[in-house]
């Protein structure tokens, strides 16, 4: 029987630590980053060596070729992408590896990577971004609907905080939370108490991990937070969770139709869309007058790919991207 590992880390990068550090420190860096990514990527443990590496699947009809797995290797890494860099990354994976690229056809694609994954519980799923109205892709845990996904990097006062946050941006009006709300709540942890430098310090993780956004002393749940914990959202919070009445995406950041009987929920970037020169906006639910402000329509910007959301791959192989690897190791069970 054979076992394949997957797991990403660049080699080349491994080896220039190696050569400028110490090698305890080298290999200590080296260590924790591949431990991450083995716990990201949940270290896909799979017995037909052949199932996605090959793209051979069995019954399954769609296969996967070079084209795909180049793209699954790129979202291995970054996690989310908006959908111009998904896009771009289709066009480049099509082209790299003299596939037909059809740019309507994002979404099929996209599919014939998912019908290889889901033996392992994993999706690349779609979300928007409640900042901006931008769609989003990203690679989800099927397997896990709680915030235990993320046992393996944060501890368990810190995930008691992460909850506690979470349970004041889904409360609130406008779907956000206050820096000083967050730390008073640290004093009312169960668990370990953290303090002040120590919260501080777990807020600019999380935002750096892409489960929080900040913006002047204000966090929201991230757009990757929001579509990997759906289903726990959902379940936690079903009876102050509602959707969007025009997109049908879970809403927190949005205006509110103020009739009592009505109350629908409309993102604010769909207001903008939806009543983009309307000279008098009503409520697409029970024609009240809306009475908030319409915010402008942005468009996507060119350069949509960066943000941290997009590594932009080279157009060089696989084997020799530093920041694109994949190290593949086959463990034979006699």
């Amino acid at each position: 029987m054979s076992m394949v590992h997957i797991y990403l880390y660049g080699r080349k990068s491994v080896k220039k630590h190696e050569e400028g550090e110490g090698n305890t420190a080298a290999a200590l860096r080296k260590e924790q980053v591949v431990q991450k990514l083995k716990n990201r990527c949940h270290y896909y443990n799979y017995y037909n060596s052949k199932s996605l590496l090959q793209g051979q699947s069995g019954a399954m009809s769609r296969q996967m070729g070079d084209s795909h797995r180049r793209f699954l290797q790129t979202m291995m890494v970054n996690g989310i992408v908006d959908e111009q860099g998904a896009r771009t990354l289709y066009q480049h994976c099509c082209e790299t590896h003299n596939m037909q690229h059809a740019p309507d056809k994002l979404d099929d694609f996209i599919d014939t990577i998912n019908s290889k994954l889901q033996p392992m519980f994993m999706q690349i799923r779609k979300g928007m971004s409640e900042d901006n109205g931008h769609q989003h892709y990203a690679l989800v845990n099927m397997a896990e609907t709680d915030v235990t996904r993320m046992s393996s990097d944060y501890a368990d006062n810190e995930l008691e905080l992460f909850r506690k946050t979470m349970d004041l941006i889904v409360s609130s009006e406008t779907g956000k939370a206050s820096s000083t709300d967050i730390l008073n709540s640290a004093d009312t942890l169960k668990s370990k108490k953290l303090k002040k430098s120590e919260t501080e310090h777990l807020l600019n993780r999380l935002v750096h991990d892409k489960w929080l956004s900040e913006k002047r002393g204000e966090y929201t749940l991230s757009t990757r937070c929001i579509i990997e914990m759906e289903p726990y959202i959902r379940t936690m919070y079903q009876d102050q969770v509602k959707v969007c009445h025009i997109c049908h995406y879970i809403a927190f950041q949005c205006q509110i139709c103020e009739n009592p009987i009505c109350g629908i929920k409309i993102h604010n970037p769909c207001v903008a869309r939806y009543f983009k020169g309307r000279s008098e906006p009503r409520c697409p639910a029970c024609d009240d007058f809306w009475p908030h402000e319409i915010p402008e329509d942005g468009g996507i910007p060119v350069a949509a790919v960066s943000h941290g959301m997009c590594v932009m791959i080279s157009a060089q192989p696989i084997s020799d991207m530093a920041t694109v690897a994949i190290k593949r190791k086959v463990d034979r069970e006699g």
